[in-house]
């Protein structure tokens, strides 16, 4: 939590201290000792004084669930929320937030408690800022200037994320729902980490290290610290630093700045720093992907993550688990003549076709964001092969399913993939955006992507770029569907299925099943023989 002064945080008889960074109070209290099973209410007491429930709160008490291993399962999921409604008032461009929607819901007691939420990235809009976040920058810089309106330093991040927290739906959800969340490109910028071209330019700025240094400094306090264990935290190195400097009455900001410093440079074949985090809940096993910081960018050689963790990903999919769930801001899946199109995209970067048509292949790239896994095969293929290795067994027995749980694309769909030799069942599943919308034309492309004329079409361009086809096929189960989104994936032993569910206005706000998609069913049998690719 943040405290608008240096304090000691009481939660439930467990205490720390807040540690100060760029002038900010930050507070992690790990509280030890709770039954599972169990529902346990809190306060949060700051030097001893009631801060939490505020007083006349509508809201239900906050409460900390520990579930059984064996019981079932609820993961909430999504990505892409634009500022809180409440930063527009009655001018909000969008539909109704389905956060804000699902908490209210919660609250009112006509949803099912989710045992975890995953938010996948873009959990706040660093460079698509409100008209409240616009008049309080303008009160410290001239937003005529680079980056005019856009957010440029920790301080500015601090106020985003009080604006999107702050909304009080959600600052209770938070409060009540255990959390997991990764970054994707808007929490720094759009289009952040895609090509060694962009990350030049932005180099090139007066404004880019504050920017960066601020946007990786705060999503490492607001947001990843939460994502670790007890344990982890314990030996996270920078946060006991910076709980030293606060000791001595020091801020630490010089020590966070020099941290995102070099977590920044990974790209650039730095030492960097592992974003990426694995989570069991019982028989679940989630693992959850860096996508944007740890790419690797240098020389012409683009990677996804880099070598380092690779070995590290790999290493956490030993074990004997019934559902691998694998987090990841971009899909892995697109429609087919998306991924055609991106994988294309890349060969022309690459040269395929000559200098001048490479020059208009970045510029393209950028201009339409083409930077999945898709548009980076060698990485499409090495995820492919991890799969693939877990599902015929090779890591422990074959879980039930291995689910991509993915956002960014501002529409929500399930595709499964075919795989040859493999007995799990694997599955694509997106669900964007939480607070945003998508325009006209790219609803029609995304609606396109899926359909058989466009696969042919777009296969000539892969065949012109000299591409070999990939080495599975999927399909669609359900979707797209457009409008703001949270899905919700059910899991009892070995059965699990998925919802998607879209806000609807009205006198008041609702959150409505759009879908809902079976994914396997509870069997004591052995493992099903290994399916053949479809053809």
């Amino acid at each position: 939590m943040e405290t608008d002064e240096p304090c000691e945080v009481d939660i439930l008889s467990h205490r720390a201290r807040t540690v100060t960074v760029g002038g900010h109070h930050f507070a992690l209290v790990s509280v030890a000792d709770l039954t599972p099973g169990s529902r346990t209410a809190y306060e949060v007491r700051l030097d001893g004084d009631l801060a939490w429930p505020l007083a006349e709160s509508p809201y239900p008490a906050s409460v900390i669930r520990t579930p059984l291993p064996e019981q079932k399962l609820r993961f909430a999921f999504g990505s892409c929320r634009h500022a809180t409604p409440m930063a527009f008032g009655e001018q909000s461009p969008h539909d109704p937030d389905a956060l804000d929607t699902y908490a209210r819901d919660l609250a009112a007691g006509t949803k099912t408690w989710p045992d975890v939420l995953m938010l996948l990235g873009d959990q706040v809009y660093a460079d698509e800022t409100s008209p409240d976040t616009k008049a309080f920058i303008a009160t410290r810089r001239d937003i005529e200037r680079p980056p005019y309106g856009e957010v440029a330093d920790f301080e500015e991040y601090t106020r985003l994320y009080l604006e999107s927290w702050g909304d009080p739906d959600v600052r209770w959800l938070l409060s009540t729902v255990p959390s997991m969340m990764i970054f994707d490109d808007h929490d720094v910028r759009d289009d952040w980490n895609t090509s060694e071209s962009w990350r030049r330019k932005m180099a090139a700025t007066d404004w880019w290290h504050g920017r960066i240094t601020g946007g990786l400094a705060s999503y490492f306090l607001y947001q990843h610290l939460g994502n670790l264990s007890p344990a982890q935290l314990a030996a996270e190195p920078t946060w006991a630093e910076a709980q030293k400097i606060s000791a001595d009455g020091a801020d630490a900001w010089d020590l966070l700045e020099g941290f995102a410093e070099r977590a920044d440079a990974e790209a650039d074949g730095g030492p960097g720093y592992q974003w990426s985090y694995r989570r069991d809940f019982g028989r679940t096993r989630v693992l959850v992907i860096d996508t944007r910081c740890g790419r690797v960018l240098t020389d012409g050689h683009r990677s996804m993550v880099s070598p380092p963790e690779w070995a590290w990903i790999k290493e956490q999919l030993a074990g004997d688990y019934d559902h691998l769930l694998i987090g990841s801001s971009l899909p892995w899946l697109m429609p087919q003549a998306i991924h055609d199109i991106e994988a294309t995209n890349e060969a022309m970067v690459a040269g395929v076709w000559g200098p001048s048509w490479a020059a208009r292949g970045e510029k393209l790239r950028q201009l339409a964001d083409m930077e999945h896994w898709a548009a980076m095969r060698e990485s499409f293929e090495a995820f492919l092969d991890l799969v693939r290795a877990v599902g015929r067994g090779d890591y422990g027995p074959p879980p039930a399913t291995i689910c991509v749980l993915s956002g960014d694309v501002h529409h929500a769909y399930v595709a499964e993939a075919d795989i040859a030799g493999v007995s799990s069942k694997v599955y694509q599943l997106t669900c964007s955006p939480v607070h945003n919308d998508v325009p006209g034309f790219m609803r029609v492309g995304f609606t396109a992507g899926w359909s058989r004329w466009a696969a042919r079409l777009t296969r000539l361009f892969t065949l012109g770029a000299r591409i070999l086809r990939p080495r599975l096929t999927w399909h669609k189960l359900a979707g797209p569907y457009f409008g703001n989104m949270l899905a919700v994936l059910e899991i009892d032993r070995r059965a699990s299925r998925i919802t998607l569910n879209k806000s609807y206005a009205g006198t008041r706000a609702a959150l409505k099943p759009a879908a809902a998609v079976p994914l396997s069913w509870h069997n004591n049998l052995p493992p099903a023989k290994p399916r053949r690719a479809r053809r």
